[in-house]
């Protein structure tokens, strides 16, 4: 079987610390945090009162929705997507403006963990209260899960696949990849592949009780997302969306489209919640297994790899991922890659993170830096048994990466790493 090169021609965002595609990547260059204290989680008696929102205002949703698609709009995932989404098109060079006509070569992959929380919510209560003939016809696309692949395929035409996946927080690079495979084998020529997380509190309320979040940083937010940190403790939760547009090389070509990036390869596995694996632990044979078989797949050398842009939540578990990666890759001290954390100025944006993640790692590759890490002067002393303090940049570095692997690692065990690799004009 023929299979085809892959490669990324547009990029769309929704993060905590930027909306527009240059107004993020000013932001991981400066080292910009999103994160600020939320009045509602304090009104709420949350332990974590602080939060990675994206900051816009109503009217800015006119540039992406009709005024009836606004009425009762009530679901901050869906926006994030749908700005995202369209940005990532548009920026590829890509019509978003109506049309009659199907085109069948064109997908759409956007995952979700939960979509339309407080959208349920306001149900619910119209439901309890007896009044369901006033739900209105929004309610059910804004809540099922597939209701932003749904309104981004219709909104473009798209004719070739249209659907969500969920994989916790490994949904965004899984979507990407799944778009790479199937444009790959041949069974598309362009696929939109992102994820969205809502924004609510009725999303991160689980987590505030489980005490995984950080509540010592409530009057001073901007310290508290710390990964690879002695001092973490624990993620702070985010939201947002992330998008690009993943397209076959040669379709790419004869349109003149500007390539970002070429992904070379991944992998998407699980643990089964065995051998240390659980819902909320992975699997460390697994993690490591899936970035073997990423580097495997992309028919590369390990000591090929520049940079790591990892999942590293500012949990326990850093420590561990570090180590998983060292295994993998067989490389340790100064011969370890550059590994960063964009959760340190976002947060953990959920099932948005991967994608979120995967616009910075390919506008580090594209514009030829890396990203600095934020709040973690002081290493985890067991992150510094195993790599130098030169590999982990507090400050953002000029340098020319060639290949940044991205990885993901959700709840439920599941893992997903893919290989970005730097495009040169060949011309």
């Amino acid at each position: 079987m023929k299979t085809r090169r892959v490669v990324i021609t547009g990029l769309g965002v929704v993060a905590p610390n930027g909306i527009t595609l240059e107004e993020f990547d000013q932001a991981i260059q400066n080292g910009k945090s999103g994160i600020s204290f939320i009045e509602e989680l304090e009104q709420l008696k949350f332990s974590c009162q602080i939060a990675g929102l994206p900051d816009y205002n109503n009217d800015y949703l006119n540039n992406y929705f009709k005024q009836i698609e606004l009425k009762d709009l009530n679901a901050s995932g869906l926006e994030y997507g749908v700005i995202a989404g369209l940005d990532a098109w548009r920026d590829a060079g890509f019509d978003t403006e109506n049309s009659e006509e199907v085109n069948w070569d064109y997908g759409v992959i956007f995952g979700t963990g939960i979509l339309g929380v407080d959208k349920f919510r306001e149900a619910i209560y119209k439901v309890d209260e007896g009044k369901v003939r006033r739900l209105g016809s929004t309610t059910v696309p804004q809540t099922m899960a597939s209701g932003i692949s749904a309104f981004l395929g219709g909104k473009l035409g798209c004719g070739n696949i249209v659907t969500t996946n969920s994989s916790a927080c490994s949904t965004g690079t899984e979507a990407i990849m799944m778009a790479y495979e199937r444009i790959k084998i041949g069974n598309a020529k362009a696929i939109l592949a992102g994820s969205t997380s809502d924004g609510s509190p009725y999303v991160w309320g689980g987590f505030d009780a489980m005490r995984i979040l950080p509540s010592k940083y409530n009057d001073n937010p901007k310290e508290a997302s710390r990964p690879m940190s002695a001092s973490a403790k624990g993620f702070v939760p985010g939201s947002g969306a992330g998008a690009l547009v993943v397209e076959e090389y040669e379709h790419a070509i004869q349109r003149g489209a500007k390539i970002y990036a070429e992904i070379i390869g991944g992998h998407v596995n699980s643990g089964g919640q065995r051998n240390g694996g659980s819902m909320t632990a992975p699997n460390r044979k697994a993690v490591v297994r899936c970035i073997e078989n990423a580097i495997a797949n992309a028919d590369i050398n390990a000591k090929e790899i520049d940079a790591i842009n990892g999942h590293l939540t500012a949990t326990s578990k850093d420590a561990t991922e570090i180590e998983n990666w060292c295994k993998a890759l067989n490389r340790k001290g100064k011969d370890f890659p550059y590994i960063n954390s964009l959760k340190s100025m976002t947060g953990h944006c959920l099932s948005a993170s991967g994608s979120i993640e995967s616009v910075a790692t390919v506008l580090q590759l594209q514009k030829g830096y890396i990203f600095g890490n934020l709040n973690c002067e002081d290493l985890h002393p067991e992150i510094t048994k195993m790599i130098t303090h030169d590999k982990i940049p507090t400050q953002t570095i000029t340098v020319q990466p060639d290949i940044i692997a991205k990885a993901s690692f959700g709840f439920g065990d599941v893992n997903a790493c893919i290989l970005f690799k730097k495009y040169r004009n060949e011309k």
